[in-house]
């Protein structure tokens, strides 16, 4: 069964005035993109839909998207123009956005090629980019049948949880005794895009701006091994678990955003102690949600 417009969230690019009803890789998911810097102005909300099941991804016997007919000539859908250097990351963004919002469901198996066929393009970029999502223990590979999204519970996220806090609280407050106030303030930038992100509902827009100043913060340490575990950690803490809700809800992404600013603050005055306790309060919020 097709999704409705309504619902869509990434995998599918609603037909609306001059549009084709194809899907296409939504410039959103980019971590370059500039909306990532005005929340709450160009984000596409229908990648925020809710998370119910794509069911016309999956390969439990259903036909794949071309399968359906044109509703006229004129609307016959055409693929769209994607650069080929981009397409293998587009389309892992987009998954990645899918994952968050709980539209590539625990358990179900995605082939390649009917995603491909949602995506307009071949199963190889598609393929490309489910084989970093298994590197990253989103999904795990199905012989002869695609890729299987991972279960994983409660108890799996409040473990990563726990671990990320054992790793970047130690860090922060290392900084805060050595790190200039001045360079706290060049992030309060990306805290306040957290923020708008947060207002706007929308949990995959909020897990990228969480996660990139998550990234500044402990760039600062100078240690790229450790950004890029904590990075990996993190991804990992954003795919939804099994049986729960796919999405925290908008109040709790805006108490989570809010964390930030005050971080920020108390970085910022070499507070120690107050440090410690947002940070950890921070991380506990996380494997709560």
């Amino acid at each position: 069964m097709e999704r409705s417009a309504q619902g869509s969230t990434g995998l599918e690019n609603p037909a609306g005035p001059g549009g084709d009803g194809r899907a296409r890789v939504p410039a959103q998911a980019r971590p370059d993109s500039a909306a990532y810097g005005g929340y709450g102005e160009g984000v596409d909300r229908r990648r925020c839909g809710p998370a119910d099941a794509a069911r016309g991804e999956h390969t439990h016997g259903e036909a794949p998207a071309s399968a359906a007919p044109a509703s006229s000539p004129s609307s016959a859908p055409s693929r769209p123009v994607v650069q080929r250097a981009s397409v293998r990351g587009q389309i892992l963004d987009a998954l990645r956005t899918a994952l968050v919002t709980g539209e590539l469901l625990p358990g179900e198996v995605y082939s390649a090629p009917v995603l491909g066929e949602r995506f307009g393009v071949s199963a190889t970029p598609v393929r490309e980019a489910m084989q970093q999502l298994a590197l990253e223990g989103a999904v795990e590979v199905v012989p002869n049948r695609g890729f299987r999204v991972i279960v994983r519970g409660a108890r799996e996220l409040a473990e990563l949880a726990e671990v990320r806090a054992l790793i970047e609280v130690p860090v922060l407050l290392r900084l805060a005794r050595t790190v200039p106030g001045e360079r706290w303030a060049e992030l309060r930038p990306l805290a306040e895009a957290s923020v708008r992100a947060a207002a706007t509902g929308c949990p995959a827009a909020y897990a990228e701006a969480d996660r990139l100043f998550h990234r500044a913060l402990l760039a600062l340490a100078g240690n790229e091994q450790l950004v890029a575990i904590a990075d990996d950690l993190h991804r990992r803490s954003q795919w939804p678990p099994a049986g729960g809700p796919a999405r925290r809800g908008r109040a709790d992404l805006v108490a989570d955003a809010a964390e930030h600013l005050s971080l920020l603050e108390a970085l910022a005055a070499g507070e120690s102690d107050a440090v410690q306790k947002l940070a950890r309060g921070h991380f506990a919020g996380v494997a709560g949600g």
